[in-house]
């Protein structure tokens, strides 16, 4: 069988620049428009791969690739996406054409338009990391599957990824007893890491696993905290109907001994510093992981500060019944955050305000259903600004203590904070969802300027959630929870540079289509920026067998040299085909 490729036609850029396609963001594969019919280029037939074929080690494609309407091909399965209706097109950012069926069954490359990619020629490398499964080490601190973990880094580093994120898990390290840790499976993992010539995100997870979107095992907090807490459930975040949330210990005990004679935050008068119980832990790692340091391994270290290792409050979680859109429930019902929350009333002279909205709603209520949130409602009388300026107050102050100790641990490190991106009701005034996670946020106040303040104080990267979502999309799919993505990380994102602050982002759902891809492009490199900002790093989520299926690693392949600016459109067919050719054999 024999292959013509003819020169695939270009179109104007004003033409180009009037199509565009919207993936919705919960589907995990893109939904290409198909492009304008050419004068003169009849259908093409179709390519149909065989379903789930990873991608090897090596970077060649198992199976083969077999036409819908004749003989097996040797044309690259990537080149071709399958149509639904017999026919299809080639999607390929580096080949800009079809596949057609000529004269006496011969394949030939046809000239069909491609689909409008934006040109990132001469824009700033932004480095891109893989998140590595939530159970890499086990409950008993091994690496879980070595050899098939090294066979999935090799992929990522054909893929041309930066490096890989782990969380560092405080139930898994300090499981047993208080000051007893246990690194050997991190220090194996790193090992592997450092082999593979990859760069290392750690996060010091100081939440629980499980119960949440994307969890698919369960690592509790250490077992002497669940000790603790089962004769003094205070140190949990508590709802209104005094339901305990144990993904992580509430921030009203920062200052208060309860844990085995070491506080949540250990005022060591000699040294007049405050330390953490969290302070021995980060120190520990990086005491243990000196090497990893000290050799430029490990590039970031990433502070946790709540549920999900983000700074926010455990405002909807699963297992109390949340769905999405509700817009949460307010998680300070504990004995320690309630007498805060007096004592701060009491300073203001209005002692009655010392106690919880009583009209705020219920997980899955919506803002419009309830008094406090609606349109006119309490959250913007005297008594709701207060409680709102008292709740996100103990969440910055959290973030300060934390970060002064983070800074002890990890002197002269780049550290880092995620900052989840809650964009359910971001079109209405109140903003609830956001209140609910301690974002006061309101159409009145920009609620993440604070934040931003904090973390430029202790010179900390702000790494934001959800830049692959498209708000369309989300109207689309969930019309009723007034949600806007895009407006809020345009909204993060410049509070964050205009404070002086560096910003990273992560998706925070499974991406593996391009239309996903070419936001968080969109949102990394953005278009005609005067100060030239652009994103620190970027982390996808996650790495799992999907990625590795060919169309989904062909795009995420793609995704990475737009972001390292490695292979543009402007490139000539010749050389894109050799590159290609490097890639698969």
């Amino acid at each position: 069988m024999a292959l013509r490729i003819i020169t695939p036609l270009s179109f104007p850029k004003s033409e180009q620049a009037g199509r565009s396609t919207n993936t919705s963001a919960s589907a995990p594969a893109a939904s290409h428009s198909a492009a304008p019919r050419v004068p003169g280029i009849s259908p093409v037939v179709s390519f149909r791969p065989l379903n789930h074929r990873r991608v090897m080690a090596d970077g060649r494609l198992r199976g083969d690739f077999s036409s819908g309407t004749g003989p097996v091909s040797t044309f690259p399965l990537c080149f071709a996406a399958a149509g639904t209706s017999g026919t299809s097109r080639d999607q390929s950012p580096l080949l800009e054409g079809g596949i057609e069926s000529g004269e006496d069954g011969k394949v030939v490359k046809k000239a069909v338009p491609s689909l409008p990619d934006r040109e990132f020629s001469g824009t700033p490398y932004v480095p891109v990391y893989v998140m590595l499964p939530l159970d890499v080490v086990n409950m008993s601190c091994e690496v879980a599957d070595p050899d098939s973990l090294m066979n999935d880094l090799k992929l990522l580093k054909i893929a041309g990824v930066d490096g890989v994120m782990v969380d560092c898990w405080w139930g898994i390290v300090e499981a047993n007893q208080p000051l007893e840790y246990n690194w050997s499976g991190y220090k194996h993992l790193f090992h592997i890491i450092r082999q593979l010539k990859l760069k290392l995100q750690v996060v010091m997870s100081f939440h629980k696993c499980g119960g949440n979107v994307g969890d698919d095992m369960t690592i509790p907090l250490p077992n002497w905290i669940a000790e603790i807490g089962n004769a003094s459930p205070d140190i949990y975040f508590t709802d209104r109907e005094g339901r305990r949330n144990t993904e992580c210990l509430t921030w009203g005990i920062d200052k208060e001994r309860v844990l085995r004679g070491r506080t949540a935050l250990e005022v060591v008068v000699l040294l007049c510093l405050v330390l953490k119980v969290y302070f021995d832990f980060m120190r520990s790692f990086r005491v243990e992981l000196d090497e990893f340091f000290e050799e430029g391994i490990i590039s970031e270290i990433e502070i946790g500060l709540g549920p999900c290792g983000e700074l926010r409050y455990p405002s909807y979680p699963m297992e109390h019944g949340w769905r999405y859109p509700g817009i949460g429930e307010f998680q300070c019902y504990d004995r320690y955050l309630m007498k805060s929350l007096r004592n701060a009333a009491e300073e203001r002279g209005h002692s009655f305000w010392g106690k919880g909205p009583d009209d705020a709603g219920t997980y899955n209520s919506r803002p419009q259903d309830s008094a406090f949130f609606c349109d006119g409602g309490d959250y913007d009388g005297y008594y709701g600004r207060f409680f709102l300026s008292w709740y996100s107050k103990v969440l910055i102050d959290h973030a300060d203590h934390v970060l002064m100790l983070a800074k002890l641990a990890f002197e002269g490190s780049s550290i880092a904070v995620k900052v989840s991106g809650v964009h359910w009701w971001y079109k209405t005034a109140s903003h609830a969802a956001e209140l609910t996670a301690g974002f006061y946020n309101s159409c009145n106040r920009d609620g993440y300027a604070p934040i931003a303040a904090i973390l430029k104080k202790h010179n900390t990267a702000l790494n934001f959630t959800c830049v692959e979502l498209r708000t369309l999309n989300q109207y689309e799919e969930f019309p009723e929870a007034m949600s806007d993505p895009e407006g809020l990380v345009w909204q993060v994102l410049n509070v964050a540079w205009d404070a002086g602050i560096l910003v990273a982002s992560e998706n925070a759902l499974m991406c593996f289509d391009r239309d996903g891809f070419n936001k968080i492009l969109e949102n990394a490199k953005p278009l005609n920026d005067p100060d030239g900002r652009h994103l620190l790093s970027f982390t996808y989520l996650r790495l799992a067998p999907a990625l590795f299926e060919e169309n989904n690693f062909f795009e995420f392949k793609r995704f990475v040299k737009k972001m390292h600016d490695l292979c543009q459109r402007n490139q000539s067919h010749r050389t894109c085909l050799g590159n290609m050719d490097n890639f698969l054999s």
